[in-house]
């Protein structure tokens, strides 16, 4: 009897690197490479090291420049703070330019997020050179700490920061038709409130019944405006009232679109150790493809 014909095994998936800035281009050796696990493979003792010390910089940094925007501080101490602020700027400055030198790849770097905030994040110093008064943006440093998810390893924020930022994306043409929705209440309310409240009340052209009336459906209610009028504070009654409906219908357009991409994110995610097959569904229990049992859904 002849030997049974089996299938050719199906390749196994690629495995995929656990370094994030692998895209950038690590050299191969040198000192170029030497600086690169300083700078960027925070998974080491030394880059861990760097890492670390350079969140305490930049905490640091922005207490400086909070500091120079109190009057008093600002002026017994005027001349160390001028001072922390130009060392932190060229320390920032060197980093930079050290992260760009040591990848293979610097324009993917200066194009990425963190690239462009470690820009603005020297750029107010350097500009107040040639504009006085540039450097109080020096606060755009704290972005910068966003670094330390990458550092303490918490790939799960980073996971879930992703999908937030995705579920934004993927609803945003709901959002604007609601806000859309929502101005055109606001706008005919606010001029309703000019017709029946009037300049002699604090309303005193359409613009401020339209301020008036954001004010009210967002729940804020600053109370430079009270309707006097019994017909104007029954408009305000409905619109405090509708406020409510208003503030959770985002809500539930972003959080329905976190769910679905968490179920579909589980589905992808569920692959048969046989085939290799992707995209079953979070109920099923074998391969659709060679019926293998597949793995329990981990949530």
């Amino acid at each position: 009897m002849s030997a049974q014909l089996r299938p050719p095994k199906a390749p196994a998936p690629p495995e995929q690197s656990t370094d994030p800035q692998q895209h950038l281009g690590k050299p191969d050796a040198g000192w170029r490479a030497e600086v690169y696990e300083v700078i960027f493979e925070s998974h080491t003792p030394v880059g861990r090291a760097f890492d670390l010390a350079l969140i305490v910089a930049i905490l640091l940094s922005v207490l400086a420049a909070v500091l120079t925007s109190i009057e008093k501080v600002a002026r017994d101490h005027h001349d160390w703070l001028i001072a922390a602020e130009w060392f932190f700027t060229i320390l920032f400055t060197v980093e930079y330019a050290a992260r760009i030198v040591c990848v293979r790849r610097p324009h993917l770097y200066i194009r990425s997020f963190f690239g462009i905030i470690d820009l603005l994040s020297i750029l107010p110093s350097w500009i107040s050179l040639f504009v006085p008064g540039a450097h109080v943006l020096l606060d755009v440093r704290i972005l910068r700490l966003l670094r330390i998810f990458r550092i303490l390893k918490l790939t799960l924020y980073i996971q879930e920061y992703s999908m937030l930022g995705a579920a934004l994306v993927a609803s945003r043409r709901k959002i604007l038709v609601f806000l859309s929705v929502v101005f055109l209440i606001v706008f005919l309310l606010g001029t309703v409130m000019y017709v029946v409240e009037g300049p002699k009340h604090g309303f005193t052209s359409i613009p401020t019944g339209v301020y008036w009336a954001i004010s009210t459906v967002t729940t804020v209610g600053f109370g430079d405006l009270v309707p006097k009028t019994d017909v104007g504070r029954t408009i305000a009654s409905f619109m405090m009232l509708l406020g409510w409906g208003i503030l959770a219908v985002p809500t539930g357009i972003i959080s329905s679109e976190i769910a679905h991409q968490r179920g579909a994110r589980l589905m992808a995610g569920r692959i048969c150790a046989r085939c290799f097959t992707q995209g079953h569904e979070e109920t099923a229990r074998y391969c659709k493809q060679c019926g293998k049992a597949l793995p329990p859904v981990q949530s």
